[in-house]
């Protein structure tokens, strides 16, 4: 965005004055920030053209990439970083139908290639059948991609992937989303791979509020009385795929509480179904239903969820909290 413009001779103070409003007006039209829109986009690297991301599933196929993924336009919220902020700035202002290509150099997108971010680390730290060129290891909390091993050493690089590369989005504004259980739908799509079942119903729930006093003492507590209000609930099914996601294990919370403040739900249930299929009676992590549903380590691996991982993880929260 260029600043504002220098004065001219061109046109009379009045004249200028009166254009004004006009430009403000055209500034705040089309979309903006916290609409939720569908957006069909592919991204490539500008250098030499390598499939970053798509909705497309044409391109997908061409490419031969995700072969079991689902390729749909997807719902982003405007101004909330679901995608790089240089394609939400030229997507801002636009309408409906419009499209666009916008280039996101390196440092705004997968950042700067750092060659100190290349390590020499022991093999000790890397499990055996990971041990070959071009495998993906977990070092120390840090994801990194090996590249040599000489001995007893391992060659590991740190940077992401992409590091280095700029990044050429070409997109188009499907539609806007206004329908609450479609803005549900979409946030979820965003944090997870994972077909799940959710609705929104209207239910009645009972909770406390302040009874309205006369009493001007400031400091005595406010009596609080039983009331039943109606309330938007968001109903999510939680499968085992989803319950042993851990993202969603550690930030069930923060997401649910991002699902209220976009979207005008004012509550979310999340339903534990259990049946007498084969994963059914498995249950939630630490739920009693694992002791009939066969084996927990079987289930981890269905989910492609590593147990160690977690445990770490929850060990070193614990160490921390013991720290402080």
């Amino acid at each position: 965005m260029t600043g504002e413009p220098e004065e001219t001779n061109a046109g009379s103070d009045a004249e200028n004055e009166a254009e004004a409003p006009e430009t403000t007006e055209q500034n705040e039209s089309g979309l903006q920030e916290d609409d939720f829109v569908r957006l069909a986009y592919t991204a490539r690297t500008v250098e030499d053209g390598t499939l970053v991301d798509t909705t497309d599933e044409e391109v997908a196929q061409e490419e031969g990439v995700g072969e079991e993924e689902t390729f749909e336009p997807r719902v982003i919220v405007l101004g909330s970083e679901h995608i790089f902020p240089g394609v939400e700035e030229d997507i801002i202002g636009k309408e409906v139908g419009d499209g666009g290509s916008v280039a996101i150099p390196a440092e705004e997108a997968f950042g700067e290639y750092d060659q100190e971010e290349v390590r020499t680390v022991s093999t000790e730290k890397i499990p055996e059948d990971d041990r070959y060129p071009g495998a993906q290891v977990q070092i120390d909390q840090q994801q990194g991609y090996l590249e040599t091993i000489i001995g007893g050493r391992a060659r590991v690089d740190f940077n992401h992937p992409l590091a280095g590369e700029d990044i050429e989005y070409e997109y188009e504004i499907v539609e806007l989303v206004e329908d609450d259980l479609e803005r549900a739908e979409g946030l979820m799509g965003m944090f997870f791979d994972i077909d799940l079942d959710m609705e929104i119903q209207t239910d009645e729930v009972e909770e406390q509020q302040p009874v309205e006093s006369e009493d001007e003492d400031e400091e005595a507590e406010p009596e609080m009385e039983t009331v039943t209000v109606e309330k938007e609930s968001l109903y999510i099914e939680s499968t085992p795929q989803l319950a042993m996601n851990q993202q969603w294990m550690f930030q069930k919370q923060q997401i649910a509480q991002q699902l209220i403040g976009q979207t005008g739900i004012d509550r979310v249930v999340v339903q534990e179904i259990i049946d007498d299929s084969p994963m059914g009676g498995m249950g939630m992590p630490g739920m009693m239903g694992g002791a009939g549903g066969g084996d927990i380590e079987e289930a981890l691996d269905d989910v492609d969820v590593d147990a160690d991982e977690i445990v770490e993880e929850i060990e070193g929260e614990e160490l921390d909290e013991s720290a402080e």
